[in-house]
């Protein structure tokens, strides 16, 4: 009996002593610990903002392996990574990444945007990408300390915002074909003005070449992974060549309008009836689902519920959302080149096509 109580005591303090994150995946924010920048870095201008090219003076990271389990998250001064040249990510691109903002309001107060649709749509794309499964709510507490510490580096404009951009990759040093047994999860953020260079609502140009496909049935569209990106930079560089600022994804044999860059794309239009419809491509698979467009669907629909016969009535088709950002300039397809309202044949329908995003 002496035995058997020495032992349960001896592992009742080796528990007591052990880490809680190697085990839990709720401990996130409760054994969060703090490294102040001793040297902070100016502000910039808002003005002068350009997207993702500037960040702020420090960095959120938060580290797992299979054997050890989740470790404590740290908030540190912004630094470069140390990664095994063989790391899982620098091969096979097992990694994924989100985009969310937060604003500064005419209260001087900061918010965040609809932050747990990100953290939902980051934990859809963990999954597929086989990583370990975080709790969302407490990787938000951890963000939202970040945002908070750096909070002067939100920007004091209603032109610009706040970037944040969690990142999670694998970081198994081996070359094997196979489920990370380490990973990373960091956050960066830093401002950010308007995504195109002409400006947050100025109309932008397409290009439309049914050779190239961003995405595909079965495939990862829908989630937010760096490989549904980078094979669309060759395609971007084309578009720019002919003065297009984004390329509007085809698909199939019928050449089915899908997203434009990296963004949703919606069209609101007057019928052959005469009836305003507001539709965009459905979520099937190939699309990834924004924010912004869920947010604007939402508003969207309840607008018209509310509707008290002041304003415009419009139908909300069976995929279809608000819209935000830029409108479309005009579009190049088959070395030919079209606006929204009247595409090759001149119709007298009054269309106007938008995008939404980038997140």
């Amino acid at each position: 009996m002496i035995l058997v109580f020495l032992s349960l005591m001896v592992t009742l303090l080796l528990f007591a002593a052990f880490p809680r994150c190697v085990s839990s995946r709720s401990c996130f924010a409760a054994d969060l610990t703090i490294e102040r920048n001793p040297a902070l870095k100016p502000k910039p201008d808002p003005s002068t903002l350009v997207f993702g090219k500037q960040f702020s003076d420090h960095m959120l990271t938060v580290s797992w392996s299979e054997a050890g389990g989740w470790q404590a998250p740290q908030i540190k001064p912004f630094q470069n990574l140390s990664l095994h040249p063989a790391s899982s990510a620098l091969h096979y691109s097992i990694e994924l990444f989100e985009g969310m903002k937060a604003f500064r309001g005419v209260d001087n107060r900061i918010r965040l945007f609809r932050p747990m649709l990100n953290m939902e749509r980051m934990y859809r794309s963990t999954e597929r990408s086989c990583l370990p499964l975080f709790d969302k709510g407490e990787l938000i507490k951890c963000i939202n300390k970040l945002v908070e510490i750096d909070r002067e580096w939100v920007p004091y404009s209603t032109d610009a915002s706040l970037y944040i951009r969690p990142t999670f990759i694998g970081t198994e040093p081996s070359l094997g074909v196979s489920r990370a047994g380490h990973a990373l999860l960091f956050v960066i953020i830093g401002p950010v003005g308007p995504y195109f260079a002409t400006g947050g609502f100025s109309p932008v140009s397409l290009l439309a070449d049914p050779r190239y496909v961003r995405a595909w049935r079965g495939g990862v569209g829908e989630y937010k992974m760096g490989g549904n990106y980078g094979p669309t930079i060759a395609v971007q560089s084309e578009a720019a060549k002919q003065k297009c600022q984004q390329v509007l994804w085809l698909y199939g044999e019928n050449e089915e309008i899908t997203e434009v860059g990296t963004m949703n794309l919606f069209i609101y239009w007057t019928t052959e009836k005469g009836e305003k419809e507001l539709v965009t491509p459905p979520l099937d698979g190939i699309i990834l689902p924004g924010v912004t467009r869920q947010s604007l669907l939402d508003l969207a629909r309840e607008w018209v519920r509310n509707k008290n016969g002041k304003g415009e009535v419009f139908q909300l088709s069976p995929s279809c959302d608000m819209c935000y950002s830029s409108t479309i300039a005009f579009f190049l397809y088959r070395e030919r080149t079209g606006h929204p309202s009247t595409g090759w044949h001149h119709s007298s329908r009054s269309d106007q096509a938008v995008v939404a995003g980038p997140c």
